[in-house]
């Protein structure tokens, strides 16, 4: 594959030139409403942040966005771009998990050290909120450039970046502790879309549609990007919009004739749960022919719902297309290409061999055998081995190993940590072949070229499309009750339930936690001199509350086991891979295990919209809150307490979202995502609720 332009500045200001008046990406806002850009616009605005940039003072640091998902994240990161700055894209502080998202913005800063923030107004008027907890934020110099408010350098007075510049810092996400920055060259980003194309043969009518986050590799590179370098069009919206009815994306898809369109696995999953038979009936995804699953584990049975589910709709099993890539890698690494209309491959293995690290087929469907879904092949101009972790030889082809990676697309290592990019992206095998990219990810290759996954060389868990370490999830668990929970004593893992990865925790309490006696029933300490036992119901109800509210997990399930019973090695690390083996063999010594659905209302979450008829006051809206909240979190509703704040309640962020897009169907108003920030409780966000909906039904002049 040879790259069309040299750099994405160049194939913006290519089109911005021939083709001005062309619409180059459509944002749809929460309500639906559509904003254009045209290529000459883009390039103007773009070309006024470069001017905004070149004016700052101070170092030429790094450039930090702080953008909503939206056209001004666009025109800011072009803008870095054009300036020749590094693009740092970041989350933008939440309002509603300050306490989660404004430490891992500090460490960002920390690490790339910016210069100068990016931001829109709204966001920077909230900065203003939080100066005193993020003194390095606020004495950066911020910059809030306005379409019409400055003049954009002229097209011929900025140099364009040269291939081999460094375009951005992508940072890895889930950790908050220890942030690493990839750094990206505008030639790893050009190779990258021209891998994208190469997979999708892209067509002459091509249309995409995408939620995913602009601040993440693949909703970056993949969904917008892609189509500003190939030139087709692309309507973007919120990951919120998505989360809060799923049927704005499938609907979004039916209604542009989009042809191209990707998400994690779960989001096909949330798809098929949350729209009904009737919602599908009206939809037309005939030309929606690369549906790409990348970002998370795939799951066979997801592929197969999402296929039967929209069938009717003119769907093909065929256009679902498994994908495997990494932000090392700058996105994508391999994929089946759209002429390929075989569909998506996958293999039985035994179950057994493959926790040996052995390639051994089985039978369909057989007994003690798992299913692994295909990602694809490699290009041409990538080379992937497969290679013990340990002895760094190139592993036979019936054996599973670790994926190394020599590509146009790796990128260039972690900016300021030398030692770890010479360990992780340049390594070389015994016979000294390399320098190859380490992705920690295990597989193998089929015989037919197919690359398969079949696990994780280290410990990170994917839920939902993000990675968690569970370092940081495990310290959160520890620090939710030092009191009853010994440290360094938790381990935290994800399984496999019902097709979606889920996360479980084991932690081990200290001695004076109670246990419920055998003979009595009643709560007795351990320890026969301590007479202040604490309750394992209200422990794991602070563990579930810390890692929904820090890391926006709601966790499957708690163990908590007797002290000094977790698994650990010789010299006290302990050991998740074995924890997660004794929790699926029923092998840990527990004393409390709490598993979703073990507690509280059977009633399932309502899937779809939300039956029943308008309220006519606050209270009905507090009964509907309550009944929702505990079907949703597992309490029995007297566990719902009306004063509490929902973050307390141990209420998800992704769990929040859905909520609010029931609420928004059932009261028939428009609520915005911020809300249960302002109104925290059930009862204050039930009195304002009931407040919008008298006005909404006021009669207008």
């Amino acid at each position: 594959m040879e790259a069309r332009f040299l750099t994405i500045v160049h194939a913006v200001r290519h089109r911005a030139t021939v083709t001005p008046a062309s619409v180059a990406t459509v944002f749809i806002d929460d309500r639906g409403g559509e904003h254009p850009i045209t290529y000459g616009a883009l390039d103007a605005q773009a070309r006024v942040v470069a001017a905004m940039l070149a004016g700052a003072g101070g170092p030429r640091g790094p450039v930090l966005l702080l953008y909503p998902q939206g056209l001004e994240f666009l025109t800011g990161f072009l803008g870095c771009l054009y300036a020749r700055r590094i693009a740092v894209p970041a989350y933008p502080p939440d309002p509603t998990r300050l306490n989660r998202s404004l430490p891992r913005l500090l460490s960002m800063a920390v690490d790339a050290k910016p210069s100068v923030v990016l931001a829109s107004r709204e966001i920077t008027d909230f900065a203003r909120g939080f100066a005193a907890q993020a003194p390095l934020i606020e004495q950066l110099q911020w910059l809030t450039p306005e379409p019409d408010g400055a003049q954009p350098i002229a097209a011929d007075a900025f140099r364009l970046p040269e291939p081999d510049e460094l375009a951005l810092l992508q940072y890895t996400s889930g950790s908050t502790g220890s942030p690493k920055g990839i750094m990206v060259t505008h030639h790893n980003l050009v190779m990258n879309v021209e891998l994208c194309d190469y997979l999708r043969c892209n067509q002459a009518d091509e249309v995409s549609v995408t939620w995913l986050p602009s601040f993440h590799d693949m909703g970056l590179v993949e969904a917008l990007l892609q189509p500003l370098y190939v030139g087709y069009q692309n309507y973007l919206m919120t990951p919120a919009a998505f989360l809060k009815d799923p049927q704005r994306w499938i609907a979004a898809i039916s209604r542009y004739r989009a042809t191209a369109a990707g998400a994690p696995n779960f989001a096909y999953d949330l798809c098929v749960r949350k729209m009904a038979a009737e919602q599908r009936r009206a939809l037309d995804l005939s030309r929606f022919t690369y549906a790409y699953n990348a970002a998370e584990p795939i799951r066979p049975q997801t592929l197969e719902r999402f296929a039967d589910a929209f069938a009717a709709c003119g769907f093909r099993p065929e256009s679902l297309r498994p994908c495997y890539g990494l932000a090392e890698a700058t996105a994508v690494v391999s994929g089946p290409r759209r002429p390929d209309q075989s569909g998506w491959k996958s293999v039985w293995l035994r179950a057994a061999e493959l926790e040996r690290n052995r390639v051994v087929f089985a039978p369909e469907k057989s007994e003690d055998a798992r299913r692994l879904v295909g990602s694809g092949r490699l290009p041409p101009n990538a080379t992937c081995l497969i290679v013990d972790p340990n002895e760094l030889r190139v592993v036979g082809p019936d054996e599973i190993g670790e994926i190394w990676l020599a590509s146009p697309c790796v990128a260039q290592g972690y900016w300021g940590r030398p030692e770890e990019t010479e360990q992780i992206f340049k390594a070389r095998t015994t016979d000294g072949r390399g320098p190859f990219l380490r992705t920690g990810d295990l597989g193998f290759v089929s015989p037919d070229g197919e690359l398969y996954i079949t696990g994780r060389l280290k410990d990170l868990v994917i839920i939902r499309g993000r990675n968690h370490y569970p370092q940081d999830i495990e310290q959160t668990v520890e620090e939710s009750n030092p009191a009853a929970l010994r440290p360094g004593c938790s381990a935290v893992f994800s399984i496999d339930v019902a097709g979606e990865e889920r996360l479980v925790i084991v932690q081990e309490h200290e001695r004076r936690l109670a246990a419920e006696s055998a003979k009595d029933g009643r709560l007795t300490p351990f320890s026969p001199h301590l007479d202040d036992p604490i309750d394992p119901d209200k422990v794991i109800a602070d563990i579930r509350r810390a890692v929904a509210e820090e890391h926006g997990i709601e966790p499957y399930a708690v163990v908590l086991v007797k002290p000094r019973s977790i698994l650990k090695t010789s010299s006290g690390k302990v050991q998740r891979r074995a924890c997660r083996k004794a929790y699926l063999e029923g092998a840990l010594e527990a004393v409390k295990i709490w598993v979703e659905g073990s507690h509280g209302a059977s009633r399932p979450v309502h899937e779809g919209a939300v039956p029943g008829t308008k309220p006519v006051s606050a209270r009905e809206i507090e009964a509907w809150l309550v009944r929702e909240l505990a079907a949703r979190l597992h309490l029995p509703p007297t566990g719902v307490n009306l004063a509490l704040p929902f973050r307390t309640l141990g209420l998800g962020s992704q769990q929040a979202l859905a909520l609010i897009g029931d609420l928004e169907k059932w009261l028939g108003v428009e609520i915005p995502p911020t809300l249960p920030w302002r109104c925290p409780t059930v009862a204050s966000l039930a009195q304002h609720l009931m407040t919008a909906v008298a006005n909404a039904q006021k009669p207008t002049r």
